[in-house]
């Protein structure tokens, strides 16, 4: 356990966004514990999960539920609280925010001119990223894909062309059919599944996405999930010489126009630079 915060003066009306840890409590930053200890109110998912880290820091401060069940009976009160009050706004874990609805606090918050501040912190998402080994310099955060078949598999058809790595949060019972999913939407991608990030078993297992369905179809893991897909492949560009053959072959029973268009369409080539290089074939 840390040291108990020291509580200061009240910290200025308005919102604080708290990012808390998902899973080692010591990843909570100073700035975090301080803003926790001197807040009016927080407002919690659960209050269980947050009193469990007030104990952590040694303090006490009142809290208010804000979750999806009750978030818009809630909202405008808190919103009336932010013009003499001090609310920091927690998740059980991670940032707030992030894969849940708390973005309408803050859309509200700012219409009526408070005060909004970000406190950052621990996220899952970029945590697995971390640990994937894949590229980092293009990602598409997916959060939970829905649960029916059909449904999953139009959001994964939808994300499949996106050229650039994938993130999404998943359950252990519904681990293996929404990997056997992805593969069979994206095509047998490298990707990596991490859970108890920050945790003492932490892990991230690689393999391709027919590799981790098979490995976790009989025996779906405990813990919270990231799942962290590849990119596609990037098509290799056309070989000049491999048009030419094409557009030679075309030029023996097609009329110059019809044999050019045909091979642009083939290789994504331009079909008036095709259509001069057959006029020059044919010459």
């Amino acid at each position: 356990m840390t040291s108990p915060v020291a509580i200061s003066e009240h910290l200025e009306a308005g919102l604080y966004i708290v990012a808390t840890p998902i899973g080692n409590l010591a990843d909570l930053s100073p700035r975090a514990a301080d803003i926790l200890s001197r807040a009016d109110v927080i407002a919690v998912e659960d209050s269980r999960v947050t009193a469990g880290l007030l104990r952590h820091i040694g303090v006490k401060r009142p809290m208010i539920p804000y979750h999806d069940h009750n978030a818009e009976g809630m909202r405008p009160g808190l919103i009336a609280r932010m013009a003499t009050e001090s609310v920091a706004l927690v998740s059980d874990a991670g940032t707030p925010l992030i894969s849940d609805p708390g973005y309408k606090l803050v859309r509200d918050a700012r219409a009526a001119g408070r005060h909004v501040v970000t406190i950052p912190g621990p996220c899952a998402a970029i945590a697995a990223l971390t640990l994937a080994g894949l590229p980092t310099d293009r990602f598409l955060f997916v959060g939970f894909l829905p649960s029916k078949a059909q449904a999953r598999a139009q959001a994964i058809a939808e994300i499949a062309p996106v050229r650039a790595t994938l993130v999404l949060y998943e359950s252990g019972p519904r681990l293996a059919a929404c990997l056997a999913a992805l593969s069979e939407g994206l095509g047998n991608r490298d990707a990596a599944v991490t859970r108890e990030i920050s945790k003492r078993f932490e892990e991230a297992v690689t393999g391709t996405l027919d590799q981790l369905a098979a490995r976790y179809a009989d025996a779906p893991p405990k813990g919270e999930i990231v799942i962290v897909v590849a990119p596609p492949i990037a098509p290799s560009p056309p070989d000049p010489l491999d048009a030419d053959a094409a557009l030679a072959e075309a030029l023996t029973r097609l009329p110059v126009a019809k044999a050019a268009g045909e091979v642009a369409k083939a290789f994504g080539l331009d079909r008036k630079i095709l259509y001069a290089r057959a006029l020059a074939m044919k010459g």
